[in-house]
């Protein structure tokens, strides 16, 4: 076995001509005297939007070390941010842990993890802000129970390979929250590549309004729409005047099978943070459901890069 070591600047250089020769990650190794997976850590963490290049690579690496070699301490400054982003903004502690690398900051999200079950065993309530309580999910009813019976659905079956890659922006996820008594409901719009997120308020959850609802908050966007993957509710009867509004395909996921859908399903257990159930929906404010919309679409997310799916979505609907 070879034994560890860092690369060098001259490391880097040798990495970007061997690529540029087209070898392989297992030949560059050989030749550097290194372990395969030292190269494809470097190309992993230190590649940019036009490859690997080995100026922007070197000046990566010496970022990241600069940032591991600051202190830790959790100052009183730094905990009020912490404890800001937790309560006002609902940000998790590793959404909270990747925007404080950014700024240089590093402070993985098991420290913050620490300080919130400190401050419950103290008798605070800082875990009420956590995203996730531990609750499980309830069994739903059987595959007999009526639902995926709306007129000329289409199955996800149909629906193009494409989708379930999330290569491409323009593919969306619906559904509908319903509030206590079925007073009022949010109409739930996320896009699957990018995370973009927009919630409707709706009277009820009817298909006319469900249908006018999705038709207002897509159109403006309509180049970034190709398909709508949606729950099997009555409320989607009227697919057909959506699709057709939005020149867009749309399917419906197999009923009870939630995972199909799981970036949405997920979603609506987000909002549920801010709209718990049995909540009455004709009592909220389209100015309160604006601000948790923002919220969702400004926070930082892991799969996107600690990037905001606001900022991602602009990124990729402005080339």
């Amino acid at each position: 076995m070879r034994s560890y070591r860092r690369l060098r600047y001259e490391d880097r250089c040798q990495i970007y001509a061997l690529r540029t020769q087209r070898n392989v990650q297992q030949s560059i190794a050989a030749l550097l005297e290194v372990s395969q997976n030292t190269v494809s850590r470097e190309l992993d963490r230190n590649c940019g939007k036009r490859g690997y290049r080995f100026k922007q690579a070197e000046a990566k690496a010496q970022a990241r070390q600069m940032v591991r070699t600051k202190p830790r301490k959790l100052t009183a400054g730094l905990r009020r941010k912490i404890e800001t982003k937790l309560r006002q903004a609902r940000w998790s502690p590793e959404q909270i842990s990747g925007w404080l690398t950014e700024q240089g900051i590093a402070l993985i999200h098991e420290r913050i993890y620490q300080i919130i079950w400190r401050d419950k065993r103290d008798g605070g309530d800082l875990c009420h802000s956590l995203q996730r309580r531990g609750k499980r999910y309830s069994r739903r009813a059987g595959k007999t129970a009526g639902r995926g019976l709306t007129p000329c659905r289409i199955d996800i079956s149909e629906r193009p390979a494409i989708v379930a890659r999330k290569i491409r922006v323009g593919d969306w996820e619906g559904d509908t929250v319903v509030g206590a008594r079925h007073n009022g409901a949010l109409l739930t719009l996320v896009e699957r590549k990018t995370k973009l997120t927009n919630i409707t308020l709706l009277s009820r959850a009817s298909a006319a309004l469900t249908r006018e609802a999705a038709v207002r908050r897509l159109r403006p966007i309509g180049k970034a729409v190709h398909t709508i993957t949606s729950d099997n509710g009555k409320e989607f009867s009227a697919h057909q005047d959506i699709a057709s509004a939005l020149d867009a395909q749309i399917f419906f996921a197999t009923p009870y099978h939630a995972w199909e859908r799981g970036l949405n399903e997920n979603t609506n257990g987000l909002i549920r943070d801010f709209f718990p159930k049995g909540i009455d929906f004709s009592n909220v404010t389209p100015a309160k459901l604006a601000r948790v919309e923002r919220l969702f679409n400004d926070r930082p997310r892991k799969s996107l890069g600690f990037r905001s799916p606001q900022e991602v979505f602009k990124d990729a609907t402005s080339r």
